[in-house]
């Protein structure tokens, strides 16, 4: 009998692994309110602000495509590529709440043939690779078909 796999993240603190309601992890600076994505650890890098208490909060799950484009070469370690390579689509969204973009890969069944910008996107969690134990999840960008 084969015990199931825990899903956990490829890049540890990045993004929840609640595959229902995804969620990005980023820092709000208290003083501005300036968001960051990944999250900031030190101090606010608005220029105009010098704030030094960031908080953790999770990002808008959705936001509309801002620009996109095919990716064709592999990327390098560690992220972790097919063998064979197949090109895929990148995604930079500007998060609904926020109004900050953040680059990320395209779901799956999902090419730039099918993208246009203002289109409405949310955030999905799929199988980067997955050993003996884990399942490990990346987080990407996926179109909101009405």
């Amino acid at each position: 009998m084969s015990a199931t796999k825990k899903t956990v993240a490829a890049i540890d603190g990045w993004f929840t692994t609640d595959e229902a309601t995804p969620h990005l992890l980023g820092t709000r600076c208290k003083k501005c309110g300036t968001y960051f994505f990944p999250r900031e650890q030190t101090f606010c890098r608005n220029p105009g602000c010098g704030g030094i208490e960031l908080e953790q909060v999770q990002l808008s799950d959705r936001g509309k495509l801002w620009s996109f484009t095919d990716n064709h070469y592999a990327p390098p370690a560690p992220y972790v590529s097919p063998d064979p390579f197949v090109p895929y689509a990148v995604a930079a969204v500007e998060l609904a709440a926020e109004k900050m973009v953040v680059l990320g890969q395209v779901a799956k069944g999902h090419g730039v043939a099918s993208l246009k910008a203002g289109l409405e996107m949310k955030l999905v969690l799929e199988t980067l690779f997955e050993d003996d134990e884990n399942r490990y999840v990346v987080w990407k960008w996926q179109p909101i078909v009405a």
